[in-house]
């Protein structure tokens, strides 16, 4: 183990220890039962949500393996994903899967893409040449200015943007901004316009991005949050392809808003990946047992049985982006479906995704290309 993949083993660690001890105080389980898990590499969160005993626990990926040495899969190219900027550009041979991001907030400024545009080397008659390059989902925003008068200006065009820290997943730094009558409102708090102004000055290294409008199907599932698809694809290096390991639709809830993360109170269900159906949806219980859902919740649309338009057309967009990027051969690819027909935008993707929203559903190394895959990057 190099000196790089020991600090990563320690930081998973540290953030093992750190969820545990944020979860276990909702948890009524007593401590010989959490002794049982914590021997077998599991948090108190996952023996509720799994029902581990000691016939089925060797069919879940564990957390130690998830936050420890699934870390290590995509090697030096994990900074890829987890640089929200970094994947904007990676991205830019599939630009009408992009979300627009207009810029950056740093140190009180506002940075326009084209500014950050890496320079690309371009081929004319043998010679080459170093140029940059605006694609249609850029803003032409050359010059920096003040950051907070940038954000307040696009407000008042687009009335809804998004502010992402450029490191980091979860949910848990990423602002919904939207203007409203006598002010404005960041992740459903009212703000006046110097109490924005001030918390925009305080950002550091946050990204300005384009609020996606999501299609019918997922508007109707919960009209208030984005929801999102989470689909883990990983690169099966014997057959020489991608394939899609699992995946979910996270809907938001009363409790989630206005985000859709499980972790947060949303809803997730399985995706039945040959057709696109959704099983029954699935809530963290805060007191008591797992709670399933067949409809939502506070919407009553139906969730179990629903299908996912254009399904068959966006896994196979999806598997061929994994084709492109098969030197990063696992990835959890957050998308927004936008239109009927299997149209989505790409929101992020993720070196080494959470699995407790789709382990909730059943334990991942039941199928057996994902147990090779996992075994052949030894994670267990």
């Amino acid at each position: 183990m190099n000196v790089r993949e020991l600090y990563a083993s320690i930081k998973g660690v540290q953030h093992l220890v750190e969820t545990e001890r944020d979860t276990q105080s909702d948890l009524s389980e007593p401590l010989r039962r959490r002794l049982w898990l914590w021997r077998r590499g599991f948090l108190t969160q996952s023996g509720v949500l799994y029902g581990l005993e000691e016939s089925n626990y060797r069919e879940y990926v564990t957390d130690y393996q998830r936050f420890v040495r699934t870390k290590r899969i995509n090697g030096t190219w994990s900074v890829a994903l987890s640089n929200k900027l970094a994947f904007h550009w990676l991205l830019q041979p599939f630009d009408d899967h992009r979300m627009t991001v207009y810029g950056m907030l740093r140190d009180g400024s506002f940075h326009g893409i084209d500014s950050l545009q890496p320079p690309q080397a371009i081929g004319d008659g043998g010679t080459r040449t170093r140029t940059r390059t605006r694609t249609q989902n850029q803003a032409p925003n050359r010059t920096h200015r003040d950051g907070p008068d940038w954000v307040v200006d696009r407000l008042e065009d687009e009335k809804r943007l998004v502010l992402k820290w450029v490191q980091g997943g979860g949910g848990n730094n990423v602002l919904l901004c939207s203007r409203v009558d006598g002010g404005y409102r960041v992740n459903g708090e009212h703000l006046s316009e110097a109490a924005f102004r001030s918390r925009l000055a305080d950002l550091e290294e946050y990204l300005v991005c384009e609020f996606v409008e999501q299609g019918w199907f997922p508007a109707e599932l919960y009209p208030e949050t984005p929801n999102t698809i989470r689909i883990v694809t990983m690169y099966d290096r014997a057959a020489g392809e991608p394939f899609v390991a699992a995946a979910i639709q996270r809907m938001g809830t009363a409790d989630s808003e206005p985000m859709d993360n499980f972790s947060q109170g949303g809803l997730t269900a399985e995706i039945d990946v040959e057709t696109g159906a959704l099983g029954p949806g699935a809530q963290l219980p805060y007191d008591g047992d797992l709670e399933w859902h067949a409809a939502h919740p506070d919407t009553g649309t139906r969730i179990e049985g629903a299908q996912i338009p254009g399904w068959s057309t966006a896994v196979s967009r999806i598997l061929e982006l994994a084709e492109t990027y098969s030197y990063i051969p696992y990835i959890g690819w957050d998308v927004v479906v936008t239109g009927p027909d299997g149209e989505f935008k790409i929101l992020e993707g993720n070196s080494y995704p959470g699995l407790k929203s789709i382990q909730v559903h059943g334990p991942l190394l039941t199928d057996d290309r994902v147990r090779r895959f996992y075994e052949r990057h030894g994670v267990c």
